[in-house]
């Protein structure tokens, strides 16, 4: 694997409000929310990038971005003598632009005099909600070897969510002839594409752009200062009008991604890590996800017939049954309680018995999840207290709703953070 710590720099962008993932976003960025029971959304574009070769990074923050940062400067140090880094820039006011950013095309330009003060030859721009493991050194080979001025990397998708997406298609060469925004379902039939056999028998006829791109560096400072500078969006503006100017290729990737663009989706890619053999495996020597390494001790479990659930370190489990579920860090769950289809994302902390006592006089329940609890289909966020006999059942028979609580979402009960649900609570 060629080495690009020299020739590239990586931007990953830290998304808008996050308001379709809300109330996971009501205090953080969309990639700090936690996935997998200890990792976070950010985690995932980093970990790429390591495991390409990949070694100086920029992630881009205007909301919520405390917890982000504290995440970032906690996680990733590199050596002395090492290039590497991964810097957080935040959007900031300066005299010549007074506004927050606009897009991602507008991120990228407002940060490029921060960028600009390194040497590489291309930048990879990554979304910061996305989980996926892929090998960016094989799309920048690709990108070179096609002698191109830009790349997209596309992945192919059927009817359903073709419209979600940035949808393109390719001459032989791969090269992109033309591209829609989120087309209109009676548009789809002009924009099938030859996706490979394999492909195409799963009904995935479209090619949709993955929002990661390579542009050259002398490229993406024309398009964004001479060619368009009020163009704020890549897939909007700055793709389209790229095509018949320049060379732009796909790069087809056939592996699993997902992006995370609601509860729905979050939830799902959450559970499905629970499967015998998951799409995105966690377990693999050459694709290490990193993250923040607590020093927490082994999880500790009592009683409790588990099935297919994830359980990560430092939780006490005393339930009696979980099934199909992901359990963060530090969690903990009281004697008979049963857990079914649900993300636990546990605790900052653990209490001590004497908070514990004094906590109880005050009518405060312990951190985590009481005592013959029933849970299914929710998403319990982090540093909840959850007491004895309460009942969270999701399903499609509860309408969306917003509480002072938790929130309903595709029939997702999500309890907010730090929320306090008292004995015999029934959702």
């Amino acid at each position: 694997m060629e080495n690009y710590s020299k020739s590239v720099v990586a931007v990953i962008l830290g998304g808008g409000a996050g308001s379709r993932l809300s109330p996971l976003t009501a205090t953080r960025s969309k990639p700090a929310v936690p996935i997998a029971g200890k990792y976070r959304l950010v985690d995932i574009p980093i970990s790429n990038c390591i495991n390409s070769n990949i070694n100086r990074m920029f992630v881009l923050t205007q909301f919520n971005s405390a917890s982000l940062n504290k995440h970032i400067k906690n996680t990733y140090h590199f050596s002395a003598f090492s290039s590497g880094f991964v810097d957080i820039l935040a959007a900031e006011q300066t005299p010549d632009n007074p506004g927050w950013f606009q897009g991602t095309a507008d991120a990228v330009k407002q940060s490029l005099r921060h960028i600009g003060n390194f040497e590489y030859d291309y930048i990879l721009i990554l979304s910061g909600d996305q989980l996926y493991q892929m090998d960016f050194s094989e799309m920048i080979a690709n990108h070179k070897a096609q002698h191109a001025d830009i790349t997209i990397a596309t992945i192919p998708v059927g009817d359903r969510e073709a419209p979600e997406f940035g949808i393109l298609k390719t001459n032989e060469e791969h090269f992109i002839t033309s591209f829609i925004e989120k087309p209109k379902k009676e548009l789809l039939p002009e924009w099938t594409s030859d996706t490979g056999a394999e492909m195409q028998k799963q009904g995935r006829n479209y090619l949709a752009s993955m929002g990661i791109y390579i542009f050259n560096k002398k490229i993406l400072d024309h398009l964004l200062y001479e060619k368009n500078p009020k163009a704020t969006d890549f897939g909007k503006e700055i793709i389209p009008e790229s095509i018949d100017n320049h060379k732009v290729i796909s790069y087809q990737y056939d592996g699993y991604w997902t992006d995370i663009g609601n509860i729905y989706s979050f939830f799902e890619a959450n559970l499905a890590l629970t499967d015998d053999v998951p799409l995105f495996n966690l377990f693999d020597n050459n694709k290490t996800v990193y993250s923040r390494a607590r020093m927490l001790p082994p999880a500790k479990i009592s009683g409790t017939t588990l099935e297919k659930t994830i359980i990560a370190e430092g939780s006490i489990i005393n339930a009696s049954r979980i099934e199909q579920s992901v359990v963060g860090i530090r969690s903990r769950i009281g004697h008979g309680t049963t857990v079914v289809s649900a993300y636990i994302m546990g605790n900052d902390f653990y209490e001590t018995l004497s908070e514990m006592e004094s906590n109880k006089e005050k009518g405060l329940p312990k951190i985590g999840i009481g005592e013959r609890c029933y849970i299914k289909d929710a998403i319990i966020d982090k540093n909840c207290r959850i007491g004895n006999d309460v009942k969270i059942i999701g399903g499609k028979h509860l309408p969306n709703s917003d509480h002072p609580l938790y929130s309903v979402k595709d029939g997702i009960v999500v309890v907010r953070k730090s929320a306090i649900l008292p004995d015999g609570f029934v959702i």
